[in-house]
C-alpha cells in the first residue's frame, strides 16, 4: 500500500504542476487580450499557428496507421540510421513530439535500446531545423494566406470523408493551411505594433540581453508547449523589425531548452524508460544551449561567413536565424554523438529500475505506447509474458517445488519423487500482490486501446491477449485448489498415495517447464511454436476414463481408502484444468503475434476433426 500511494503522489505532481501553468497563463493572457488592442493579432496568429500544428500531428498519426512503427524496426537497428530516422521523420511530419511519443513507446514495450531513442531524439532536434528555413524563406517573404484558404477548404471536406487516409489527408492539408495563415496573422500583428509601439526599446544588447531573451524564448515555449511556434513568433517579428537579430539568436536558443521542459512533463507520467529518454533530450538540449551562449560570437561569424558564400543578404536576418538555429544544433549533435553510450550508461544508473517495478508493477504499459496499433500489441504481449513469468512463482510454490528445480533440473520425475519440503504461500496474497495489478493493468490499457481507431487483426490479437492472461490467472485458482489435498498427502505415510500425487506434480510441472521456454525466446516464429506446443499438448492431457479406472484399481487393491481415492479424482480434475489453462493461454499468447497465421491452422485445425468424426460415423 506505501508503494500505491507513493506512485499516486508522484502521478498527481505533473498534473498540479500544469495546472498552476495553465491557471497563471489564463490569467497573463487575459490581462495583455485587455490592455492591448494590437497584442489581439499576434496571439490569434499563435493560436492558429498551434491549431495547424495539433492538426498536422493528428493527419501524419492517422495516416501511418502502423506505418512509421514498421519503418521504425526495420531502419534504426545502428546508430546512424536512429539518427537519419529521427532527421527525415520530423522533417517531414514537423512534429518531433509526435516522433518522442512513437520512440517512448517503443522503447517502453522494449522494442528499442536506449542508446537508439537517444539517437532518434539528436536526429529529431536536426529535423525541427528544417521548420525554421520553411518559416524564414517562405513564410516571411510573401503573404501565405493565398495558399492557406484553398488548403483549409480542401482540407475540411476531405475531413469529412468516410476513408480513413483521406480524413489523414485532410488534416494535413488544413494543419498547413492554419500554420501558414497563422504566420500571416503574426507577421500583420507585429507590423500593426510599429504604429502604437515600437518594441526595440525593449531590446536588450550584450551577455544581460543574452540571457533575458533566452529566458523569455524558454517561457514562451513552455507557454505554447512548441519550439515551432516560439521561432515562428521570433520570425515575423524579426521579419517586421520589432525584434532585433542579437535578441532573436538567444530567443532561438531559448526555444531548444524550452522543448525539454515539455519532454520532463511527459517524462514524469512515464515509466522509467521513458523518464530515460525524458532525461536524455534535458541533457542534450541544455549542452547544446550552453555551447551556443558560450560560442554565440564564432557561431555569429560562422553565420556571417556561410552568408557570403550562400545566396544570403546581409540584411536578410531571418534566413541567416535558420542557419544559425541549424548550425548550433549541428554542432550539439557532433560533440554529444560520441558521448552517446556513456549518456545511456549514466541515464540506468541514474535512473535504475525499481524492485516492485520489475515485479509487481507494469512493466511495459504506459500512454505512449497505446497511441500505435503495432506498439501497443508489443507492449500488452510483453506484458502478457510478464504475468505469465509472476504467474510462474505462485504455480511452482503451489506445487511445493521451487522454480529452479522446475526449469533446470535433469531429471524432473526424481526431483519431484525426492522433495518433500512445504512451501509456505498464500496464494491470494500473492496473487493480489503480483499477478492481479498486472492483470488489471492489462485489461485496462488493452480496454482504452480497443476503444480507438485500429486495423480489425490489431484488435483481435488483443482480445487474444486478454483471453492469453485470464487463463493464466484461471490456472493460478486450479492450482490453490490442488494444493489444499496436495499439501496433506505429501506427507503421508501411504507411498501410493505419495505417488499419485507426485504423478499429478509431474504433470503440471512439466507443462510450466515447457511452456516456459517460449517465454524464453526459444522459438523464431508464432508457427513452430505452435506446432511443439500442440506436441506438449498431447503428452500433458490424461483420459478421464483412464484416471477412474486407475483409481478404482487402486482402490480395490486396498492401496488407497475411498477418501483419498476421492480427492485424487478431484485433484486430477483440477491439475487437468491448470495444464488446459496453462496451455491455452500459452497458445493465445503465441497466436496473437501472427493473427492471419492462427486463423489459417485454426481453420485447418476444425477441417480435420470434421473429417475424423465423418469418417466415425460412416464406420
Amino acid at each position: 500500500m506505501p508503494s500505491q500511494a507513493h506512485a499516486s503522489t508522484e502521478g498527481r505532481k505533473p498534473m498540479i504542476f500544469r495546472q498552476v501553468i495553465l491557471v497563471i497563463t489564463l490569467a497573463l493572457l487575459a490581462f495583455a487580450l485587455w490592455a492591448s488592442p494590437e497584442f489581439k493579432h499576434i496571439a490569434a496568429g499563435v493560436a492558429i499557428f498551434l491549431s495547424g500544428m495539433l492538426s498536422l500531428e493528428k493527419g501524419f498519426r492517422q495516416f501511418t496507421g502502423g506505418f512509421l512503427e514498421s519503418i521504425l524496426r526495420r531502419t534504426t537497428d545502428t546508430l546512424p540510421k536512429s539518427l537519419g530516422f529521427g532527421i527525415v521523420s520530423t522533417a517531414i511530419m514537423q512534429s518531433s513530439s509526435l516522433v518522442s511519443v512513437i520512440t517512448i513507446s517503443f522503447l517502453s514495450a522494449g522494442l528499442l535500446p536506449l542508446i537508439t531513442g537517444i539517437g532518434i531524439i539528436f536526429g529529431a532536434n536536426l529535423g525541427t531545423t528544417t521548420g525554421a528555413w520553411l518559416f524564414a524563406t517562405i513564410g516571411m517573404k510573401m503573404s501565405l494566406s493565398v495558399f492557406a484558404l484553398p488548403m483549409l477548404v480542401f482540407g475540411v471536406v476531405l475531413n469529412f470523408q468516410q476513408s480513413r487516409t483521406l480524413k489523414a489527408f485532410g488534416a494535413i492539408l488544413a494543419g498547413l493551411g492554419f500554420l501558414f495563415l497563422g504566420i500571416d496573422f503574426m507577421k500583420e500583428g507585429f507590423e500593426s505594433y510599429q504604429s502604437a509601439v515600437d518594441l526595440r526599446e525593449y531590446a536588450m544588447a550584450g551577455v544581460p540581453g543574452l540571457l533575458v531573451y533566452t529566458g523569455l524564448g524558454i517561457l514562451a515555449t513552455v507557454i505554447m508547449q512548441s519550439s515551432h511556434a516560439t521561432l515562428a513568433l521570433t520570425l515575423a517579428g524579426l521579419a517586421t523589425g520589432q525584434i532585433t537579430y542579437d535578441n532573436a539568436l538567444a530567443l532561438a536558443i531559448g526555444a531548444n531548452i524550452g522543448t525539454t521542459v515539455t519532454a520532463l512533463l511527459g517524462g514524469l507520467g512515464a515509466n522509467i524508460t521513458g523518464k530515460r529518454l525524458a532525461g536524455a533530450h534535458l541533457l542534450f538540449n541544455a549542452a547544446t544551449a550552453v555551447i551556443a551562449l558560450t560560442l554565440i560570437e564564432p557561431l555569429r561569424w560562422s553565420v556571417d561567413t556561410l552568408s557570403t558564400l550562400l545566396p544570403i543578404a546581409a540584411d536578410d536576418y531571418t534566413v541567416k536565424l535558420a542557419l544559425f538555429h541549424t548550425l548550433f544544433n549541428c554542432l550539439g549533435v557532433i560533440i554529444m554523438l560520441p558521448l552517446i553510450s556513456r549518456m545511456a550508461r549514466t541515464l540506468e544508473h541514474w535512473l535504475p529500475e525499481r524492485e516492485e517495478e520489475l515485479a509487481a508493477q507494469p512493466r511495459y504499459l504506459n500512454p505512449a505506447a497505446m497511441d500505435s496499433p503495432d506498439s501497443a500489441n508489443v507492449a500488452v504481449r510483453r506484458e502478457v509474458w510478464h504475468l505469465f513469468d509472476q504467474a510462474f512463482i505462485i504455480l511452482a510454490h503451489g506445487l511445493h517445488l521451487h522454480r529452479e528445480h522446475i526449469r533446470q533440473s535433469n531429471d524432473l520425475r526424481a526431483t519431484i519423487t525426492h522433495s518433500r519440503e512445504r512451501i509456505d504461500i498464500d496464494i491470494d496474497l500473492v496473487y493480489r500482490q503480483r499477478v492481479k495489478r498486472l492483470y488489471n493493468a492489462i485489461l485496462d490499457f488493452i480496454s482504452g486501446r480497443i476503444t480507438r481507431e485500429s486495423p480489425a487483426s490489431s484488435t483481435e490479437s488483443l482480445y487474444r491477449l486478454q483471453h492469453a492472461a485470464a487463463e493464466m490467472v484461471e490456472a493460478i485458482k486450479h492450482v490453490k485448489h490442488l494444493r489444499k489435498n496436495l499439501t496433506i498427502y505429501l506427507a503421508s505415510d501411504n507411498a501410493t498415495i505419495r505417488k499419485e500425487y507426485n504423478e499429478l506434480r509431474l504433470r503440471v510441472a512439466m507443462v510450466l517447464r515447457e511452456t516456459h521456454r517460449f517465454y524464453e525466446g526459444r522459438f523464431d516464429d508464432a508457427s513452430s511454436a505452435i506446432v511443439a506446443l500442440d506436441e506438449i499438448a498431447k503428452r500433458a492431457r490424461v483420459n478421464r476414463e483412464s484416471m477412474v479406472s486407475r483409481v478404482t484399481k487402486l482402490l480395490g487393491e486396498k492401496r488407497i481408502d475411498a477418501a483419498m481415492a476421492t480427492s485424487l479424482l478431484n485433484d486430477s480434475a483440477y491439475a487437468s484444468e491448470t495444464v488446459d489453462a496453462m496451455l491455452t493461454g500459452t497458445r493465445e499468447l503465441l497466436t496473437a503475434m501472427d493473427v492471419e497465421a492462427a486463423r489459417s491452422n485454426e481453420e485447418r485445425s476444425v477441417n480435420e476433426e470434421e473429417q475424423a468424426q465423418e469418417k466415425t460415423c460412416l464406420g
